[in-house]
């Protein structure tokens, strides 16, 4: 039996294969570890810590395609984290001469935090560039059916009529919600440093005149953002990309949930535009982009709350919150990036059926402008009796059009879609 290969993502078809999947992959967390620690020996040198050639050793080491991440895992064993063997190889790597440069005055949870951040931004990149190209497709939508009218519809039953471009606009007005909190998460991600209990003594001790100003000359190295303290228990950073991934993956949940209602074959008012197949069935066309969306939203709220539970961190390193972390960020990166992924897709290929909608608002013959109606007959007929009578009518399932009392009514829903139109004019102004 061959030993296991890297996560494929064999059960996890709504990342496997996605961008976000390489940004999260082992590989891509060894580089950031090791970007990590480059940038540490890059910016003690711009310190004058540490010679300008440990920098330039360190950072040509540190190329993880020379690194065994299968062994780092086994051996992480041993003290709990992956960042210890690493150091062990890459100073063995740099050679004797600047070898005792690597690492020098930061402790594992330093460069974890911050290769987790590394991660973490260069997935949100990702996430934001197909957040765009989602909302892109939804503007068109929502703007070419700004006046198609459709059935509205509350605890599942046909309420007042709506307008396809309002629900499109609908979804926009989420996607862009998530554009921003992730744009503002992605912008304020921070480096981490603070040595073995926040201090940075360990910097003054190599010699730093000023060693609270190296955590911004290693911000500056990696593109992150200078931390204002060390945050090692401090987890402000970790509970805002909980939030904003959770966040995301619940508004393209909604774009999902609506899709998969609104595709039902008996309603068949939206069509995915490449729907998947059936094993067992040829029939079938399964709107598997936002079944795959919607397995996304379900699971996010949970690893968001591993990772909210997690900031109750005790002391000045804490033992098991940190590490609780890692696997919960990375499904989540992961799930979003997939998510976000197949929101473009189906945002981009949904076929909108308007025939289906206006056969559904004749389905109950006029009652769906019941609440128009009672407006209309409160002052003719008094407000309960007009009430009462659309009630018994619509218990009677009797066309509206044959009531003497309505014959002059308009009963057309298409002209009971309020201010659909200026509303969503309204939201497309949104950039």
């Amino acid at each position: 039996m061959t030993a296991p290969s890297g996560d494929t993502g064999l059960l996890a078809p709504g990342w496997a294969g996605s961008a976000a999947a390489a940004a999260t992959s082992d590989e891509a967390y060894l580089r950031a570890l090791l970007d990590a620690e480059a940038a540490l020996t890059r910016a003690q040198a711009v310190m004058g810590l540490a010679p300008a050639e440990a920098a330039t050793a360190v950072t040509e080491a540190a190329d993880a395609g020379a690194f065994d991440a299968g062994s780092l895992a086994g051996r992480a064993r041993a003290g709990g984290n992956p960042v210890i063997p690493l150091v062990a190889d890459l100073t063995k790597a740099v050679g004797e001469a600047h070898g005792p440069y690597v690492h020098r005055g930061a402790t594992s949870q330093d460069i974890m935090d911050t290769a987790t951040m590394l991660v973490a931004s260069r997935t949100l990149d990702l996430v934001l560039a197909d957040l765009g190209r989602t909302e892109h497709a939804l503007s068109r939508l929502a703007a070419e059916h700004r006046d198609t009218a459709m059935p509205g519809r509350t605890l599942t039953q046909h309420a007042v009529p709506t307008t396809f471009g309002l629900k499109a606009a609908g979804w926009r007005s989420l996607v862009l919600d998530a554009r921003d909190r992730v744009r503002v998460v992605r912008e304020s991600l921070p480096a981490q440093l603070g040595g073995a209990a926040g201090t940075l003594a360990a910097f003054g001790a190599y010699g730093a005149s000023d060693p609270a100003g190296l955590p911004e000359a290693y911000a500056r190295e990696l593109g992150l953002r200078a931390p204002d303290l060390p945050w090692h228990t401090l987890r402000t950073p970790i509970g805002d990309l909980a939030g904003c991934l959770a966040f995301t993956a619940g508004a393209l949940g909604k774009l999902a949930a609506d899709v998969l209602t609104l595709s039902r074959t008996e309603i068949a008012e939206v069509v995915e535009g490449s729907g998947g197949g059936s094993s067992a069935m040829p029939h079938k066309a399964n709107p598997v982009r936002s079944t795959l969306i919607a397995s996304a939203a379900r699971r996010a709220p949970q690893l968001a709350a591993t990772l909210y539970g997690a900031m109750a961190a005790e002391d000045e390193r804490p033992a098991g919150a940190w590490h609780a972390e890692w696997e919960p960020l990375r499904d989540l990166l992961r799930l979003v990036g997939g998510a976000a992924r197949d929101a473009t897709e189906l945002a981009r290929g949904l076929r909108v059926r308007p025939e289906a909608m206006r056969e559904h608002l004749d389905l109950t013959h006029g009652l769906i402008v019941s609440e128009r109606l009672s407006a209309e007959l409160a002052p003719v007929l008094g407000r309960a009796r007009a009430k009462e009578l659309l009630t018994r009518l619509a218990a009677e399932r009797q066309p509206l059009a044959e009531a003497p009392e309505l014959a002059d009514a308009d009963l057309d829903p298409t002209h009971y879609t309020g201010s659909a139109g200026t509303l969503t004019d309204r939201a497309l102004e949104r950039r």
